[in-house]
């Protein structure tokens, strides 16, 4: 069976979003709230996780 490349890359973009997004989070939240202060690591958090909803409503492999 070929599958197509654009496929392949679909698919690894669906297993790699949702691990991306856990291991990123709890890394970059904490290390901007102690580095630059409370506020900015709030907005990160805000933004890094639209961001992340964004990309995994993306990337979904919905039925048809």
């Amino acid at each position: 069976m070929d599958r197509s490349p654009q496929l392949r890359w679909k698919r690894l973009a669906v297993a790699i979003t949702p691990l991306t997004g856990a291991i990123l989070f709890p890394i970059v939240v904490p290390l901007s709230i102690s580095s630059l202060g409370l506020e900015v690591g709030v907005s990160t958090s805000l933004v890094l996780t639209s961001v992340w909803f964004v990309a995994m409503l993306r990337t979904s492999e919905m039925p048809h």
